[in-house]
């Protein structure tokens, strides 16, 4: 659905949606305040505690509203950007929809139901992709795009609704609202700082650059998070809950966290790698010649991306093993750290920033593993031994891939190539190497595709 919305519409109107995706990402973690890690965490967590924290999140959804709306004439002068009020004031409506979904997501993400929140999400997506479209076809622009996110978190929040047996109670306890908090308050700071971090690349290139070019980077964002972030979402939402379960058997934590990581880094490096290699033709073929100066975002953006899964892993233990005062102080370093890409970008250019951001990424995971670490006994040197024979199959496999674009083939024969080179040439070398990792992933895989015949 996205790809035939991205051929319809144009890179500047993709550019001005994320601008105001910026806004709506900041004030999505401020409504949510860490509050659902905080009840996933508690093992007896009460009516109580969920009723609370459901009319706290709606409250404050409603007043985030009122200050995007009275805020959005000056972040329309502040990006030249006229249109930006009206889209802004219609959008900002997805914060109160998404609060009165929280409670419901929390409850499925702690049962370990995520069936039931993949069943959702495919209906929303699909029906709000249908909207989008028709209203791209019949001349609507950018607001096609608002008309597909409204339709779609609307959709979400519905069937949450339908599927989630829990029904609010008309009350609120101090107690419990202080006793979540203290918790929730820190993964609330260090959330801010990821998300304000996540799209201040968006801000300073809607600042300093058109919105056609916000557009481009914005399209290679995604391509890479269809992969990366979805991955990651994937792992936070399985792992987190279950390294819970085990926080008091460090030998069943530690053991469970290797896995996790070993299997996890073998898909992310595989498709982060062989995106990177074909991004040319794919995105030529899929959204067309205008969205070209995306490639060069994607390559760039997918070495950063493989190790966001490897990020979020080793964060988790922090959240398992309560230190959320060290997830905050962790935020904080790599944050400051970040600037130095995002001085780049506005003194040089979007890709020196984008590289700077690669640069970044190894060293926030350094930092990660090194916290995570001593928590289970697990150090980082012996975490880049378990991951370095996935990264080199992957990385060979890519290179072999990325070596196809010097012929001068058709990009109808180019993709197809270069898929079935790296599955075969990747295949070949893990059934050499008999990876305890990979033999898991491959049975996990075949298990699949026979429950579905």
């Amino acid at each position: 659905m996205g790809l035939v919305l991205a051929r319809l519409l144009t890179p500047s109107e993709y550019g001005i949606m994320a601008i105001i995706t910026i806004f709506i990402a900041v004030s999505n973690s401020i409504v949510d305040s860490g509050f659902s890690n905080a009840l996933i965490r508690k093992t007896d967590a009460r009516r109580i505690d969920y009723n609370t924290v459901f009319f706290f999140n709606l409250v404050v959804s409603f007043a985030l509203y009122a200050v995007l709306y009275l805020a959005a004439p000056a972040i329309s002068t502040f990006f030249k950007e006229p249109l930006l009020v009206e889209v802004m004031r219609v959008i900002g409506w997805v914060l109160v929809i998404n609060a009165l979904a929280i409670i419901p997501r929390t409850l499925f993400v702690k049962d370990i139901n995520f069936k039931t929140q993949t069943k959702v999400s495919l209906i929303a997506s699909v029906s709000s992709g249908i909207v989008g479209i028709g209203m791209a076809l019949a001349g609507f622009g950018v607001w096609s795009l608002v008309g597909q996110q409204l339709s779609r978190q609307l959709l979400n929040t519905l069937f949450l609704w339908v599927y989630c047996k829990w029904r609010p109670v008309w009350e609120f306890s101090l107690q419990s609202f202080k006793e979540l908090f203290s918790f929730g308050s820190k993964l609330l700071l260090s959330g801010l700082l990821t998300t304000v971090f996540n799209e201040i690349y968006a801000l300073v290139i809607g600042r300093c650059y058109t919105a056609a070019q916000l557009g481009q980077y914005t399209r290679a964002n995604q391509f890479s998070q269809i992969s990366s972030s979805n991955l990651t979402g994937v792992i936070q939402r399985v792992s987190y809950p279950v390294l819970s379960s085990i926080q008091d058997e460090p030998e069943r934590l530690r053991e469970g966290y290797r896995k996790i990581i070993k299997s996890t880094m073998l898909v992310s490096f595989a498709c982060m790698l062989g995106l990177a290699a074909v991004a040319k033709p794919l995105i030529v073929l899929l959204i067309g010649d205008k969205w070209l100066p995306t490639v060069g975002y994607l390559q760039i953006i997918c070495f950063s991306g493989m190790l966001y899964p490897l990020h979020a892993i080793n964060l988790n233990i922090l959240q398992v093993k309560g230190r959320s005062d060290l997830f905050l102080r962790l935020e904080i370093i790599k944050k400051a750290i970040a600037v130095g890409p995002l001085a780049l970008g506005i003194f040089f250019s979007i890709e020196y920033m984008l590289w700077g951001s690669v640069l970044t990424s190894f060293i926030a995971y350094f930092l990660n593993s090194y916290y995570s670490a001593n928590l289970i006994n697990y150090p980082t040197k012996d975490q880049i031994k378990d991951i370095l024979p996935t990264f080199l199959v992957s990385f060979v496999t890519a290179l072999a891939m990325w070596s196809l674009t010097l012929f001068p083939l058709s990009y109808w024969l180019l993709l197809p190539l270069q898929c079935l080179m790296g599955i075969g040439l990747a295949m070949l070398i893990y059934e050499r190497l008999h990876l305890p990792e990979y033999l898991e992933t491959k049975k996990l895989a075949f298990s699949l595709l026979k429950r579905k015949h």
